[in-house]
């Protein structure tokens, strides 16, 4: 009568192991249902669940690894399984996954222990743990680390809206970033990436920055925030901004377009982006003008942002019609999708302010970042403690795996 053994094996790694180990075990003709190995600081914690032919085999597999497991220095443990407790576990595969990914500038215990209760007080149980941000030296500066650790989850969830929302309260309350994703064949298999400009691909509002140079900076930032905020209807507060601009002279736009800084992480993502065969895209509210020198900086296939008339060396501060507000931006992700061959779960898109809410919407990855309250609170998804770079931990790319 065959019989269900689950052995693990934990101490000190080193080439060669899983091979010695097998080789014991294929000598006894014994079958691998199941397998999972971690390395922690050198440690190593492998596990074999096995189908052993013969049930007087057991103790020959047992003899036959002790000699091996005692001249490594390594731990060993049998428990034998029960075929019912086998078939319920064949049975849960079927079960949906989730992914929850916390992200910080330093993951604490502290964060993690609430993150994790979270987790259990919704009924789901966590099935794999896994760190994707690079390791740290002791003495690097907090401001300046990654550190993202992500959660697979399995079991019936009764209410993702709730989980959302509680993860959601805990995030604000932490100051950490929480994302709640469906584990499916799309998370790691989206293709086009299209991003707002100000305030999310550089740290500017570049209205304001020509604002200043007009000398209207303060009127200008006054609407831009309530803009932004979700207060006033986008295309209306852009025209009246725009109006404020007139007679500025296009000699200013060349030393604003030099001043403005990339966002952390910015080009570390969209090199990554590129490594992995995704198309890019500015859907920006703001100016083509400034939008192309990001292109060319930083390798993006498509831009669409608004026009900045000028009419003998001054801009008019009439706008150009068709304004790209949040409704365009929608649709101009549907366009590109299409255009791409693809559906909108392929997509992924990243914006700041009220008017990137309805291609957030749509997207399959739709990421609020360093957002207004509004914005973080409607998106599904939001980054807030690190750098755009943080994208790449939502698809579940590691940091050893790629540039970051």
């Amino acid at each position: 009568m065959r019989e269900i053994v689950l052995i693990n094996i934990t101490g000190e790694d080193r080439p060669g192991l899983t091979a010695a180990i097998t080789g014991v075990l294929a000598s006894n003709g014994v079958n691998i249902l199941d397998i999972g190995q971690a390395v922690i600081h050198g440690v190593l914690s492998l596990g074999f669940l096995v189908n052993i032919p013969e049930a007087e085999q057991v103790s020959a597999v047992l003899k036959d690894l002790q000699p091996l497991i005692a001249n490594e220095g390594l731990q060993l443990r049998f428990d034998p399984i029960t075929e019912d407790h086998y078939q319920r576990w064949v049975s849960e595969q079927s079960q949906k996954r989730h992914v929850v990914t916390l992200m910080s500038r330093q993951v604490t215990a502290h964060e993690l222990q609430r993150v994790t209760s979270v987790i259990s007080q919704h009924g789901l149980n966590i099935e794999q743990t896994d760190r994707l941000s690079g390791r740290v030296p002791l003495d690097a500066p907090t401001e300046l680390s990654k550190s993202c650790i992500e959660l697979r989850v399995v079991g019936e969830l009764a209410d993702i809206d709730a989980l959302r929302t509680a993860f959601f309260n805990l995030a604000q309350e932490l100051q950490v970033d929480i994302a709640l994703q469906e584990d499916t064949l799309f998370r790691r298999n989206r293709r086009l990436a299209v991003f707002d400009m100000d305030s999310t691909l550089i740290e500017a509002e570049v209205i304001d920055e020509l604002a200043k140079a007009a000398g209207v900076g303060d009127k200008v930032s006054a609407i831009t925030e309530r803009s932004m905020a979700g207060e006033l209807d986008f295309k209306a507060s852009f025209k009246e901004r725009l109006a404020l601009l007139q007679g500025l002279d296009v000699s200013v736009l060349d030393s604003i377009g030099a001043s403005l800084r990339l966002t952390e992480g910015a080009e570390v993502l969209f090199a990554e982006l590129k490594r992995l065969g995704y198309k890019t895209a500015i859907l920006s509210g703001g100016f083509t003008y400034f939008a192309k020198q990001l292109q060319a900086k930083l390798g993006i296939d498509y831009v669409f942002a608004n026009e900045l008339e000028v009419v003998d060396g001054k801009v008019t501060g009439v706008a150009v019609e068709p304004i790209v507000d949040a409704q365009r931006k929608a649709d101009l992700l549907t366009e590109l999708a299409r255009k791409e061959g693809l559906s909108l779960e392929q997509t992924i898109a990243v914006g700041d302010g009220a008017n990137d809410l309805p291609m957030l919407a749509i997207a399959g990855l739709g990421v609020a970042f360093r957002a207004k309250p509004l914005v973080k609170k409607s998106a599904k998804y939001a980054i807030t403690t690190l750098g755009l770079d943080g994208v790449l931990y939502l698809l579940g790319q590691r940091d050893r795996n790629g540039q970051g």
